[in-house]
């Protein structure tokens, strides 16, 4: 749908899927499935990713190319404030002076849930520092609306806990962000399958984000291919406007002028 752009950031972008780059048996995998999901931002953990840092170890960036995507540097990994800004510093001197990042802060390894005293901290700082923040978040509406009056370009409450492929399990707080939010807003972790990204979009999400859906899945690349088609009908079915739900049936056709 090229009249409906994502914007994030000032950027246009055809595709509404985004996609990480964890978990794939080799690069090789890796480039299929990201082709095979149309995706235009790619993220990558800077702290369990080669972009430049060891020259003699294969390079994520030769099968996606800065040219053709925009990396999408993430701090998967961080438990505190500092440590998501250091990497985000190391991201961008890496990708020469690069500003668009995804804050992740940790609360703990079991499970992988947004600490949300330090998102803040560290999203204060990225963006005094002059970040483009997208922001990982529990599904809080009041932290969604001030980490959006903080300046964040982008917020991205939890379906469920990353990996888990769990599906959207509270889509009332996911709409109250939504409903309130002025800045992009993207589901990001719990998605398992393609129903999950297209109830997303059809609840009003302007996107997805996802790794471990495709990435481990038997076959990624199909199924990446399955996620993009879901996001494009999820996306339509949204903006087509679903019939309200009621209780007892309604004739398909008009009684009134029946023949006989």
């Amino acid at each position: 749908m090229h009249d409906d752009p994502l914007i994030i950031a000032g950027q246009p972008y055809r595709s509404r899927l985004l996609v990480g780059t964890g978990k794939y048996r080799d690069l090789d995998e890796t480039a299929a499935a990201i082709e095979a999901s149309g995706a235009e931002i790619v993220t990558v953990a800077i702290r369990r990713s080669n972009i430049g840092q060891e020259p003699n170890e294969p390079n994520l960036l030769d099968v996606i190319p800065p040219d053709r995507y925009t990396i999408l540097p993430n701090t998967a990994g961080c438990y505190t404030a500092e440590d998501a800004v250091r990497t985000c510093r190391l991201a961008r001197e890496l990708l020469d002076g690069h500003r668009l990042v995804k804050l992740e802060v940790l609360g703990d390894q079991q499970t992988l849930y947004p600490e949300m005293r330090e998102t803040f901290r560290a999203a204060e700082q990225l963006i005094a520092d002059g970040f483009h923040v997208m922001v990982y978040m529990t599904d809080d509406p009041i932290a969604a609306r001030q980490l959006e009056e903080m300046g964040c370009v982008a917020v991205m409450p939890l379906a469920a806990p990353i990996g888990s492929g769990l599906g959207i399990q509270n889509r009332y707080n996911l709409r109250t962000i939504i409903e309130q939010a002025g800045v992009p807003v993207l589901v990001d972790a719990g998605v398992g399958t393609a129903s999950d990204a297209a109830i997303a979009m059809e609840l009003g999400c302007d996107g997805v984000l996802m790794n471990t859906a495709i990435a481990g899945a038997r076959r990624p690349a199909l199924m990446a291919s399955a996620m993009r088609k879901a996001i494009e009908a999820g996306r339509e079915a949204y903006l087509a406007g679903r019939i309200p739900r009621k209780r007892y049936a309604s004739a398909s056709s008009p009684v009134d002028g029946t023949f006989f």
